[in-house]
């Protein structure tokens, strides 16, 4: 593109009804949104891919390892209303590229951890990055999109995600045995400046619209559909990586995959998650419900198929691509119905909100399954998913959206 952002932004007419809003979609600055979320979840998620040899090099237990998760939620639940509220007078851009920024003075950081504590110094950056990114991310979405084609927006945007789950788990766990896990935080380094690159390039000027204040956080906390939403938030996520941060160790364990086959069960759970943020765009377009409810199921009987039969290392990795196929769907429906359904005039203070708890519970997911994998197995965790997702799904079942898109 040879557009300036200011171009950019001056060639897209705006509804006169809706002046925080485009009559004319700017997918070129939706692209690069997704390419943010790429090299945020490829970073974020990383320390899955390489615990064994992170672990040994660090001389700690993999379930210390595994808090490295830890540290990033909690800071990503921190950051997400602090950030809000610091940057409300700031153009949105200026924050998206600032937390870039982030990205990579985190990765930078682990690579050259000598230590824990530097290495989880390095997570904490990356989870104030997160909180500032994910909190604006859906909001950013609608002022890109006529809120029509919000659905397939935040479907590309999300295939960042799906894209980064096919390609950092395993391409993060062969690095990490060739060349060392430090090798694949660089490569994650790289990946965020060529995305900064981007960003500079198509995100047009976004001046803030709605100044978030923790009254206004209140407001949208007092929304009983939000908080049904975000019920499910919590039992998605905290079910989720719980359990997430183990499989590695799992299928080491249980079917007794060598690295080269764990590589290729990871990387068919990443394209798995790719066609499931597909789907999940498909259905949000014609069902809330049924893009809420059925991917909680689905891992929910993916993980009863990991404890019953994950012995057999083709029931494993059909359970595991099975699994990565229902999350690339969840997070769909779940923005979708948060800030199109149930707070569509504040999505920002929304998606801060939203953040916020699906941090919490990644880190409640990651403390919870490091105890129990210390504790009780490494397939402790994957009973614990199972009974996470089957309340999530019976809850939108029961209290989820009654209307059809």
């Amino acid at each position: 593109m040879t557009e300036s952002a200011t171009d950019f932004t001056d060639a897209v007419l705006h509804d006169p009804e809706k002046p925080d809003q485009r009559s004319c979609p700017v997918w070129g600055a939706v692209i690069s949104l997704a390419l943010g979320t790429f090299g945020l979840v490829t970073a974020e998620f990383l320390p899955a891919s390489v615990l064994t040899p992170l672990a040994h090099d660090l001389g700690i237990t993999k379930g210390a390892a595994g808090q490295a998760l830890t540290a990033t939620a909690i800071a990503g639940a921190i950051s997400a209303p602090t950030m809000a509220i610091i940057t409300r007078r700031l153009d949105r851009n200026i924050v998206l590229w600032a937390m870039t920024l982030l990205q990579i003075l985190s990765n930078v950081l682990a690579e050259v951890a000598w230590s824990l504590p530097v290495f989880l110094t390095a997570r904490v950056v990356l989870g104030i990055a997160l909180g500032g990114f994910w909190s604006i991310s859906a909001a950013l979405a609608m002022r890109l999109v006529p809120s029509h084609l919000l659905p397939r927006a935040m479907s590309i945007i999300l295939t960042g995600v799906s894209v980064a789950t096919v390609c950092a788990p395993p391409i993060g766990a062969y690095v990490g045995e060739i060349w060392g896990w430090r090798a694949a935080f660089m490569i994650a380094a790289v990946v965020n400046a060529v995305t900064l690159l981007v960003q500079l390039i198509t995100i047009p000027t976004l001046p803030p619209v709605e100044v978030a204040t923790f009254r206004s956080l209140l407001d949208v906390a007092k929304n009983p559909t939000i908080r049904v939403a975000y019920l499910v938030v919590l039992l998605v996520a905290s079910g989720h990586f719980a359990s997430f941060t183990y499989i590695r160790a799992f299928l080491e364990k249980v079917p007794a995959l060598d690295i080269e086959t764990i590589s290729l069960v990871l990387l068919a759970s990443g394209i798995g998650g790719f066609f499931g943020n597909l789907a999940g765009a498909f259905l949000a377009e014609h069902s809330l419900k049924a893009v809420a409810a059925l991917p909680p199921l689905v891992i929910a009987i993916a993980a009863v198929s990991l404890l019953t039969v994950g012995a057999s290392a083709s029931a494993s990795a059909i359970a595991v691509t099975v699994w990565g196929f229902a999350f690339g769907a969840a997070p769909v429906g779940l923005q979708t119905w948060t800030v199109l359904r149930a707070a569509s005039k504040q999505a920002e203070s929304a998606g801060v909100l939203m953040t916020a708890t699906f941090q919490v519970a990644i880190a409640a997911g990651a403390i919870f399954g490091g105890l129990l994998v210390d504790n009780a197995g490494v397939a402790s965790v994957f009973a614990y998913s199972a009974v996470a997702m089957f309340l999530a799904a019976l809850t939108v079942f029961l209290l989820g959206p009654k209307r059809e898109t």
